[in-house]
């Protein structure tokens, strides 16, 4: 009796056994089989990405496994068997074949659940899956606010009326499993009432706030009917006063891999892009170069992902609630190509900051969790299969720059874009005015910019009266900022009163910081070896003056 294996099989069945050597010299020679159906095709290489599976039907493109016991049934379709082998051996000496290996763990559960993903959701079904159900069902959830016991319900009922061999999870804890698997779910972090810490890693375990001394709990009372008390009691549930919903980094970027053409997409930038001078991706701008000339190691692999944030404040009730202000912070994986980067869907959802206030300066508290990821990803890497290669790697990123508004670069960047040092490009050599009746600081150094010639630089009439002769002034370098990091401490987090007295030296001091930034400070003293690599260029780039 034949057995039939896949073409994967095949491959690993001759690296393991061997193969006669009259295959290879005919191969080598250029001699071509007696038979009808041994000629060698070297346009046709082995699929490995679209292997049958094992109990399939023999067809043109299965292969006989051909082993010591079964030599006398193989023997009446050797030719089909000479066709394969000599396919095999003209892919590998053309760099066809691709020498796989074993998916990690994560890769293990997610291409299972692809193939979970082909089942019908019940025999004859061909309108959805038990995945695509699954995901439409919570979508469906999140849309108009199903509670988790409403939801439950709906699955029983479901589970009555499909027919027979439905395959669909009888259970909400079954169900949040896939949701899981599929990298859907986020984690919920609880937080301070005014921002100080996250009740994080060493404040895990903590009731109530070390700096501020709140609780991370409010305490809501619910009417529940009794019948066996024959009335209402009322019961108090701990509810958390806020909490940071974030979606984890590095399963998402390791799930990318997993598609072998989003693979090839996010190679784009090292194997596709024209270096013809003319800006068209980032990969053309001064900072990622400077990546490349500064940190070789990271370039050299094409695989490495360069990242850039943005955050901005929004109202999600629209005009019901106009005080009420999330910040979602957004990575773009810069490493698509140019008509991709940029598409939404493309872009990864890393946190949703809670309200209803801006956090502020304090934004820092909510960053340290991808901030970390960021790190590990930088430092270590984390093991990564490639379906495009079939072999894991070690994975790292970067983030190379941030994307938003003056306001929200304040929060971000820790420089104050208010005040007599407002420019964070000018810095000290700002030129400010104060408006004695509009009580609010006006700026008229930008002549400086002009060329030395301008007509502009001369004219008094349309600006203050006077002949603008100074340079331009120069922006703070990378090994400056971390020089002016060191003549303040760090500030304390949090929106308690004593954050809100204002400061006497205010009016002495020659910058305009009002924290270290969780980016820049993640630098001090690793300026070359770890950390959020923000170097002297990008600094360059994140200070611009036309930001």
């Amino acid at each position: 009796m034949i057995r039939y294996h896949n073409v994967f099989e095949i491959q690993l069945h001759l690296v393991n056994r061997g193969f006669a050597d009259c295959f290879i010299n005919n191969e080598i020679e250029g001699q071509t089989s007696s038979s009808a159906e041994g000629r060698v095709n070297h346009d046709v290489s082995p699929d490995l990405n679209n292997a049958e599976p094992e109990d399939a039907q023999p067809t043109a493109d299965t292969t006989p496994y051909f082993g010591e016991d079964d030599e006398e049934d193989a023997c009446d379709d050797r030719a089909a068997t000479n066709t394969l082998i000599r396919n095999i051996i003209s892919g590998s000496i053309h760099g066809q074949i691709i020498d796989a290996e074993e998916p990690n763990k994560n890769a293990e559960i997610f291409l299972k659940l692809l193939e979970q993903a082909k089942k019908e959701l019940y025999p004859g079904c061909k309108n959805a899956t038990k995945v695509s159900f699954i995901v439409e069902l919570f979508q469906i959830k999140c849309l108009y606010g199903i509670s988790n016991a409403a939801l439950e319900a709906i699955l029983n009922l479901f589970s009555k009326i499909l027919p027979e061999g439905h395959c669909l999870p009888d259970s909400l804890d079954k169900v949040q499993r896939v949701v899981r698997d599929l990298g859907l779910d986020y984690v919920k972090i609880h937080a301070c009432k005014n921002d100080c810490v996250l009740f994080f890693e060493e404040y895990a375990s903590l009731e109530t706030c070390p700096i501020c001394k709140e609780s991370r709990w409010r305490v809501v009372e619910k009417t529940c009917d009794n019948d066996s008390a024959g009335g209402a009691t009322t019961v108090k549930k701990r509810l958390p006063v806020k909490i940071l919903r974030y979606f984890p980094l590095i399963p998402r970027l390791q799930r990318m891999y997993m598609s072998k053409r989003t693979s090839e997409e996010l190679q784009w930038h090292k194997k596709e892009l024209v270096n013809d001078g003319k800006m068209r991706h980032p990969a053309d701008s001064l900072a990622w170069k400077h990546v490349d000339k500064e940190y070789s190691w990271f370039a050299e692999e094409g695989r490495n992902i360069r990242l850039g944030l943005a955050s901005d404040g929004f109202n999600p009730f629209g005009m019901q609630n106009v005080t009420y202000s999330i910040w979602p912070v957004i990575l773009i994986p810069y490493n698509l190509p140019p008509w991709l980067c940029q598409k939404q869907s493309n872009w990864l959802l890393s946190m949703l900051i809670p309200g209803p206030k801006s956090p502020g300066m304090d934004i820092d508290v909510y960053l340290r969790p991808l901030i970390l990821e960021l790190k590990e990803l930088w430092e270590k890497g984390v093991t990564t299969w490639d379906a495009g290669t079939r072999k894991n790697f070690k994975l790292h990123a970067l983030l190379l720059w941030t994307i938003n508004d003056f306001p929200a670069y304040a929060m971000l960047s820790g420089w104050s874009t208010k005040g007599k040092f407002a420019c964070p490009y000018c810095h000290k050599d700002t030129e400010y005015l104060w408006l004695k009746h509009g009580r609010k600081h006006c700026y008229m150094g930008h002549r400086r910019f002009l060329p030395p010639d301008h007509p502009w630089r001369n004219n008094k009439v349309s600006f203050n009266n006077k002949v603008e002769t100074r340079e331009a002034p120069v922006p703070l370098t990378g090994a400056q900022v971390l020089e002016q990091f060191e003549s303040f401490e760090q500030v304390k987090f949090g929106k308690t009163t004593a954050s809100k007295k204002r400061k006497r030296d205010e009016d002495k001091r020659w910058h305009n910081w009002r924290k270290k930034s969780i980016f820049l400070s993640s630098l001090t003293g690793l300026l070359c070896s770890s950390g959020i690599i923000w170097t002297s260029c990008t600094l360059r780039k994140i200070y611009a003056r036309a930001y």
